[in-house]
């Protein structure tokens, strides 16, 4: 009998499409015009500006410092010089301070870029300083700094790093190109990791709808004991930090917890390889591997794609529209968040590009909820939306907390199955986001 792979409770299947670019190679994509650096490409503080107009840039220069605790540096991409720095229009929908930087097409680098380095010859603390100095995020959408996530309060009491390569948002296919190509860069990050926390054990996880991936992986791994490859089931959202957690190694947290505290540690391979890319080959973080899909698309593609970049060159190397798109995401279908302008630039969080000739979303009714339980049922958080939207469309936040709604996790789940198409999601959304606001006012 085959055995049954990992996972948790609750969970939907949605239409993966990630046939359209999976089988495309990452492509080198070098920008035309001028390149725009926000300084808020992370949770925390935005970085403070370090450069003024006019100032020559190299590639690899720092030109944001991470400002307070929480917070990441921005690194230039390329050489050239300062046009300006100044609020610019983000994916976000906000305008973010930026630093704009003419692209002299030569990307000239700072001294000892790209060498390579032994990692096994560096200290914990110097690894750490590397990938802080680096500018490195969390590359699965959350984009918490780095640095500080692998610098728990004992390093001791970490018994698992989990390197998160499920990739179960729907269309996007970065990840999986990555593994792919660079097999070897997220072994080699996994290492650099583990070596910071003695007693930890090394994880792959990844979902089971990519067996070439996993045969490489575990091809890669056989000599290693530290490192185990997990095949997990493949539904959404498996990728998210408490599922995929909870299906390796059994472990259960809630909202009130991090992954530190019960002995865990979770990035994504994008990251990891970043890791890898910086500490032992001095490259900070500069680029995105980015999706470019959907059915509007002439010619979906995964680009390897400069920071900074203008989303609009992005899409024109893809072939541009096949028709116009009725709804452009930046990231997938399911956690991404829709765009209305291209001039805006690729970031560390720019997972991906889905373009679709039409946006169902906006052609749904919502009705009255009938009751019918499926929004429990594929709850990951084993929640109940039906009752969290009671509270929520009320405004009345004290009932949402006391049946644990801010356990939500945002994930869509309740919203894609809800036959009644009532935007549960948003709602929840909006309700822990009105409580987190009332909180930081009244500390």
């Amino acid at each position: 009998m085959k055995k049954m792979a990992a996972t948790y409770k609750g969970g939907v299947h949605p239409y993966d499409g990630k046939e359209l670019s999976m089988d495309k190679p990452i492509k080198d994509l070098l920008p035309k015009g001028e390149l725009v650096f926000p300084l808020m490409q992370h949770l925390g503080k935005p970085a403070t500006p370090i450069v003024s107009k006019g100032d020559y840039i190299l590639k690899g220069q720092k030109i944001g410092q991470a400002d307070g605790v929480i917070s990441a540096n921005v690194i230039s991409s390329v050489s050239g010089t300062v046009k300006a720095v100044e609020p610019r229009l983000t994916a976000s929908g906000f305008e973010v301070l930026s630093v704009v930087i003419e692209n002299d097409n030569e990307y000239k680098t700072v001294e000892g870029f790209g060498e390579k380095r032994d990692p096994s010859k560096l200290t914990k603390d110097e690894i750490r300083n590397i990938i802080k100095e680096s500018g490195i995020v969390g590359l699965g959408g959350a984009s918490f700094p780095t640095h500080i996530k692998l610098t728990p309060k004992d390093d001791n009491k970490i018994d698992y790093f989990i390197v998160n390569a499920t990739e179960c948002e729907p269309y996007l296919t970065n990840d999986y190109r990555l593994i792919i190509e660079e097999a070897e860069k997220v072994i080699g990050g996994l290492k650099i990791i583990l070596s910071l926390f003695p007693n930890a054990k090394g994880i792959i996880a990844i979902e089971d709808n990519k067996p070439e991936a996993i045969k490489l992986l575990r091809k890669l791994t056989e000599s290693e004991s530290n490192i185990k490859v997990h095949a997990l089931e493949t539904k959404y959202p498996q990728g998210g930090e408490r599922q995929v957690i909870y299906s390796t190694t059994g472990r259960k947290m809630n909202s009130s917890l991090l992954p530190a505290d019960i002995g865990c540690l979770v990035n994504n391979v994008s990251t990891v390889v970043a890791i890898y890319m910086a500490v032992a080959e001095s490259t900070p973080l500069l680029t995105r591997v980015t999706t470019v899909t959907g059915d509007a698309i002439s010619e979906p593609q995964n680009f390897r794609v400069l920071n900074g970049t203008s989303m609009q060159e992005v899409i024109d190397a893809a072939g541009g529209f096949v028709t116009e798109p009725e709804k452009i995401i930046c990231g997938g279908p399911m956690m991404g968040y829709a765009i209305y302008n291209l001039d805006v630039p690729v970031s560390k969080y720019t997972s991906g590009l889905l373009c679709l000739t039409t946006d169902e979303n906006a052609y749904w009714e919502q009705t009255s909820c009938i009751h019918c339980g499926r929004c429990v049922d594929v709850c990951p958080a084993n929640l109940v939306p039906q009752q969290m939207y009671k509270y929520s469309s009320r405004f009345d936040e004290e009932g949402f907390k006391k049946i644990d709604g801010l356990e939500c996790i945002e994930c869509g789940c309740c919203s894609y199955i809800c036959p009644a198409k009532i935007r549960l999601t948003q709602s929840f959304r909006e309700t822990k986001r009105s409580i987190q606001r009332y909180k930081s006012v009244n500390r």
